[in-house]
């Protein structure tokens, strides 16, 4: 792209004196201005549809510029770090978790804003129920790492005290007497037995104190807490 230059002054042939033979306009100068001015015009870009080579610049509009102005990439530059930051904040409002399971860097670092603080040390986290007084609160702790589990014992006993079997024999010896049919029948009353029976268990002790050994599956990451 190149810009027109005149390179004849007509004005100044018209201060020469009659005579001078530079006071004449040649055809050849006009030729050259004319081949001048094509060569320029040839080289501009067209206001309709340009196609544009090299590196064009424009003016860099303001941030809050929304119309049909071309916008530059320091425009767009500005405009995406804008919004980067603005979804960071949005997904990240003060009071929200963040973790990272490889990286020990503050997000205030990472992220680039915020102010975060270490959160959670040894502990997992339990959703808020308003119904149950240990987690109705936010940020209640509770439970131990620790097992304890109160010593105590098991004893079941079942005994059978004894029974009698009894019958009556025809006949043989023994008390007589009638039966509903008239016969005669002998009670018997002195073939007794007894035994004692069932399942004693003996005395069973249970139960253990430890440190460190009420934990659930777990997994270690770095969390933190956005202060402000």
């Amino acid at each position: 792209m190149s810009n027109y230059s005149k390179t004849t002054d007509f004005a100044a042939k018209d201060a020469l004196t009659t005579g001078n033979a530079n006071k004449i306009v040649k055809g050849t100068e006009i030729d050259d201005e004319f081949s001048a001015i094509q060569t320029a015009v040839n080289s501009k870009a067209d206001t309709n549809s340009p196609a544009l080579t090299g590196a064009p610049t424009a003016p860099t509009a303001s941030s809050s510029t929304d119309n049909t102005q071309l916008a530059t990439t320091a425009y767009v530059t500005a405009a995406v770090t804008t919004a980067i930051a603005a979804t960071k904040e949005a997904i990240y409002p003060v009071g929200s978790i963040y973790t990272q399971a490889a990286v020990a860097t503050n997000p205030a670092t990472l992220l680039g804003f915020g102010t975060w603080a270490a959160f959670g040390a040894g502990r997992v986290m339990v959703g808020l129920d308003g119904g149950n007084t240990l987690f109705d609160t936010v940020e209640e702790t509770g439970g131990s790492a620790d097992s304890i589990l109160v010593s105590h014992t098991h004893t079941a006993t079942v005994t059978d005290g004894g029974h009698v079997h009894g019958g009556v024999y025809r006949p043989g010896g023994g008390a007589a007497t009638d039966d509903f049919n008239g016969d005669e029948t002998y009670s018997m009353t002195n073939d007794t037995s007894s035994a004692v029976t069932g399942i004693t268990v003996a005395n069973s002790t249970e139960g253990v104190s430890a440190t460190d050994t009420n934990y659930q599956p777990y997994i270690t990451v770095y969390m933190w807490k956005r202060t402000a």
